[in-house]
């Protein structure tokens, strides 16, 4: 039997429901460390930084409404997004809260003829929490 996930993502307590792929991930910042004897380079974690796109289908002005005004004004909109997976032959959901949400750019027009438009969000964070894991 097949069974079907269920993904949303949230902006600011929103629902996201022209979604289309989303990611946040945190990406290690290394350094190398030569060891005498060895001849395999040695990392060390010294930090770690929050990143992550959204792809949104083109069905309304999502993005230009949330960061538009707050550019005019060289303010930058305090943003918090939720992913959920849930999956119910896996017993469970997956949430996690990213904030700090510091969007990369603003796309104002993207289109194609007889092509549905797409909007790629990418963004930095600088803070996340497991709220519900599998």
């Amino acid at each position: 039997m097949l069974h079907d996930n269920k993904m949303e993502v949230w902006i600011n307590d929103v629902l996201v429901d022209e979604i289309a792929a989303f990611q946040a991930k945190i990406e290690f910042d290394k350094e190398d460390i030569d060891i005498c004897g060895e001849m395999m380079t040695q990392h060390k974690i010294t930090g770690y930084s929050g990143t992550g796109s959204m792809t949104l289908k083109k069905t309304n002005s999502r993005m230009i409404k949330l960061l538009a005004n707050f550019m005019k004004d060289g303010l930058e909109p305090d943003v918090t997004i939720v992913g959920k997976l849930a999956d119910p032959g896996n017993g469970g959901s997956e949430r996690i809260s990213i904030s700090g949400v510091s969007f990369d750019d603003l796309t104002l027009f993207d289109f194609e003829v007889k092509s549905l438009g797409e909007v790629e969000c990418p963004f930095t964070f600088t803070k996340y929490k497991f709220i519900d894991l599998i």
